[in-house]
């Protein structure tokens, strides 16, 4: 039976949100030109309502989608593309927004939950923000509206509950069944079941929305043209989007961190970019709003800094939806023909803002003066201009797909090609840039906070530019660092972490909400030092010594720099000794793991039953046999690390074959010290997915309590015992069942294998076991009383293994606290900017 109640009603949401969206923003813009009071507050009112009845829309929409999500409504093609029978509920939570139309619509509910906070918190700004507001909503309500204009079929938008026979017409299945709904989903990408997952999306999304607030702001000042006002409320809340956004980053990193493999926290893939671009022009516009909101200076420049950051979320929104990253990024959206409402989203917003400021630009009050190196202004203007120029390098690199559409599109060809190594473009030159942004860290809460002259600058400088250069030699002498630019970064953060100490001292006399700048300065330096570290003094500890290759059709990078590990074997690598244990899998609930080969598979890929175990020596099974639910597509690889110092620890790496995603694909295990991490991947295994292969088959003839070798193995026959059930099923009278039981020592634990031989109804039965960790298999193949000989048939096959990838990070842990230490700072100058502001 078909559900198509949820989707009818979901649907209708989506057009009463769209349209009323419209209305409102209609509203709000005539209440605000209004000259008449009583009609001007009318009209808000009506905004108001309509605003209301969005904004229940919007709600009702996010709940009927994962409503249709949460109950397998395979019928809908969100639904079939995005999730599955086994995800527990907090991965559904993440397939709501791996599709294009999740994510505009979880864009759309954070809107109308900022939206309400404005009307609440600012009436007398209610109609010039949320008309901004609206037609931002009417927008992003177009892209999932899905229907098609008749007459010209025009298609408007993707519908996030369009049916799986609607998206997949020409499927030979409809046509036959119209009513045919899959027993299950294709499933969330492998990728994204990670916590991480769950959280960094809504916070991301939370920093993009939180940008159009004070692009609300001022474009409300301009219609209005109130040229000061608006700073007071557009900069506290650019700090809670500053927060947010960073915030959202850093978890996209962590993410990337433990769940790909490619060493790092930052690829600089051109959907990172997009994040991070708009990022560090809000930052810029966030400094030019202290000095505007504090001395009314610098007003065009916060203009100006404030549309291009509203400007570059919608940018970075046409880059990542389009489709036209598609050959350069491994996670940009693929286009469902949004680009060019896309597109026309970008020019009208960026349209409207250049006619406004043009329109007013003569009328902003201009009270800045002839700049010397001695005023606050200049300062923050080249702290201003850095940042700039750091988000400039990045965007043109990321924008080099863009080129090359726009150019052949005008019938220029055009080959640009991205670089070729992406870490070494952007990360020289972002390096230099950090280096100045360090610098003038440390020299701006001077000439924040101080008298500015030639005599307080010296001596606000001169101990803490003593204290880095003493510090960073030593780390140098320490560390060996020879590179010039290490060094400069190196010397340039600790001045900015002492010289914001200083000034640290002196304001939280007067009170901690002062200190949010400087927290947030020296939270910057030490984030930059633990960069430094983590990334230009990571070690690769993993050497293949052995003089031998693993693989001819291996790379260099494979062969040269994992090592091999095979099940039961100890490999020393540097101090640390690996023993490879062997696969395991994932219990759905509880993470346990358990041993792979020691599951029994069910009809259900999803459940197991877990074989009995026996003690060593005795008859008595140690536990009951029970069906577990266990996560299939995953398996983790058990390796125990001994280190000189005497420390023990275990790494389960993770790997899974895919072949939609290009075969393996492997998430590191991270297991953290105090100065670094040892980060680990396996980058080959024996694929659980294929057939076993037994082969060199030989016969052998051996008595009770005879010693053998087993591939090198010493195996011992100790005895032979009747049975009488196999694998539950009970034998019947007149049949026969006896078990060999073969110890053999192998390299790791001993292993046991019992070979069954059966007789039922005059009919020989013979049931094989095996070891898949050492590579061999016994068959007892005939019982020879007269000369008290047992025949077995051996097989071999490979023995298990893995190829394993580690890296030591040293003091990542620097990164990660300093990440902290700065959002911390970010919090205290947003708290007291928000204290400032008095509620309308």
């Amino acid at each position: 039976m078909l559900h198509l109640f949820p989707g009818q009603l979901g649907h209708f949401f989506v057009v009463t949100a769209f349209v009323f969206a419209g209305a409102s923003a209609l509203a709000y813009f005539l209440g605000l030109r209004s000259e008449n009071p009583e009609d001007s507050k009318k009209y808000t009112r009506f905004g108001r309502t309509f605003f209301l009845i969005h904004a229940v829309s919007a709600v009702g929409t996010v709940v009927m989608l994962f409503w249709i999500i949460y109950n397998h409504y395979y019928e809908y093609h969100y639904a079939w593309s995005h999730s599955s029978n086994n995800l527990p509920v907090y991965y559904m939570i993440s397939c709501f927004w791996e599709g294009q139309e999740g994510s505009f619509l979880l864009w759309i509910f954070w809107h109308v939950v900022l939206g309400s906070l404005l009307i609440i918190l600012h009436p007398k700004w209610e109609a010039p923000t949320m008309m901004v507001f609206m037609m931002v909503q009417a927008f992003l309500g177009s892209m999932i509206l899905g229907v098609i204009l008749p007459g010209i079929q025009l298609k408007i938008g993707s519908s996030p509950f369009i049916l799986l026979r609607e998206f997949m017409q020409d499927a030979p299945i409809f046509a036959t069944n119209p009513d045919f709904v899959p027993e299950d989903g294709t499933g969330l990408n492998p990728l994204l079941q990670n916590y991480w997952m769950v959280i960094h999306p809504p916070v991301t999304f939370l920093g993009f929305a939180s940008c159009l607030i004070p692009f609300s702001f001022l474009i409300g000042a301009l219609v209005k043209k109130d040229y000061k006002g608006w700073v007071s409320y557009a900069l506290p809340w650019s700090l809670f989007a500053v927060f947010f956004l960073g915030l959202g980053i850093i978890m996209g990193g962590y993410w990337a961190y433990e769940t790909l493999n490619f060493g790092g926290y930052w690829n600089w893939d051109p959907v990172e970019n997009a994040v991070y671009i708009p990022w560090l022009v809000l930052v810029a516009s966030v400094h030019t709003l202290f000095m505007s909101r504090t001395y009314g200076k610098s007003l065009k420049a916060s203009m100006i800094l404030v549309v291009a950051t509203f400007s570059l979320i919608l940018y970075s929104t046409f880059l990542t939806r389009s489709g036209v990253l598609g050959d350069t990024s491994v996670h940009s959206f693929t286009d469902l023909g949004l680009s060019g409402q896309l597109l026309i989203y970008l020019l009208f917003f960026v349209g409207l803002s250049i006619f406004l400021l043009a329109r007013n630009w003569k009328s902003v009050p201009d009270q800045s003066k002839e700049l010397n190196s001695y005023s606050r202004e200049f300062w923050v203007f080249i702290g201003v201009f850095m940042l700039i120029l750091a988000s400039f390098q990045v965007l043109m690199t990321t924008s080099i797909p863009v080129f090359n559409t726009i150019l052949n599109n005008l019938g220029i060809s055009s080959n640009l090609a991205p670089p070729a190594d992406p870490m070494a473009h952007y990360g020289t030159a972002q390096l230099w840039f950090a280096v100045g942004i360090s610098v003038l860290s440390a020299l701006g809460p001077f000439f924040w906070w101080n008298r500015l002259d030639w005599t307080s600058f010296k001596n606000h400088v001169t101990l803490p530019l003593i204290i880095s250069l003493l510090g960073s030699s030593l780390i140098m002498l320490l560390w060996g660092i020879q590179n010039i630019s290490y060094i400069l970064l190196l010397t340039c953060a600790i001045f900015a972490i002492s010289a914001n100490l200083f000034t640290l001292q002196k304001l939280y006399k007067a009170g901690l909400r002062l200190t949010g700048g400087s927290i947030a300065h020296i939270g910057l330096a030490i984030l930059l030092i633990g960069i430094l570290f983590s990334s230009g003094y990571s070690r690769t500890v993993s050497q293949n010594l052995s003089g031998k290759i693993y693989h001819e059709e291996f790379s260099d990078e494979m062969n040269l720099k994992n090592v091999l590990l095979w099940r039961g074997k100890t490999y020393q690598m540097g101090e640390y000794s690996l023993t490879y244990l062997g696969p395991r899998v994932e219990t759905r609930y509880g993470s346990e793991m358990i041993d792979r080969d020691k599951i029994i598979q069910t009809s259900d890929p999803n459940f197991v039953i877990i074989e009995n175990e026996v003690e060593p020596g005795s008859e008595i099974p140690k536990q009951s046999v029970d069906t577990v639910e266990i996560i299939a597509e995953n398996n983790y690889y058990e390796i125990e690390v001994s280190m000189e110092n005497g420390k023990r620890f275990t790494l389960f790496p993770r790997a899974q074959i895919n072949p939609d995603m290009g075969g393996l694909l492997a998430s590191p295990d991270v297991k953290k010290f105090f100065n670094r991490d040892l980060y680990a991947h396996v980058s080959s295994i024996v694929n659980p997915e294929e057939p076993v292969e037994w082969k060199n088959e030989t016969s052998l003839r051996i008595k009770i309590g005879d010693t053998i070798f087993l591939k090198d193995h010493p195996a011992v026959f100790e005895k032979m015992e009747t049975i009488e059930e196999i694998a539950g099923h009970q034998l019947s009278d007149g049949d026969v069942g006896v078990k060999a039981r073969i110890r053999i020592f192998g390299p790791g634990e001993e292993e046991f294998i019992e070979p069954i031989f059966i007789i039922h109804d005059q009919m020989i039965g013979r049931l094989p076991d095996e070891s898949i960790g050492l590579g061999l298999r016994l068959t007892l193949m005939e019982i020879l009383p007269d000369e008290n000989l047992f025949v077995f048939k051996f097989q071999s096959t490979q023995a298990d293994y893995v190829i394993l990838k580690a890296m030591e990070k040293p003091w990542i842990n620097l990164l990660w606290g300093g990440t902290l230490l700065c959002l911390f700072g970010v919090i205290l100058s947003m708290s007291r900017r928000f204290k400032d502001l008095k509620t309308d």
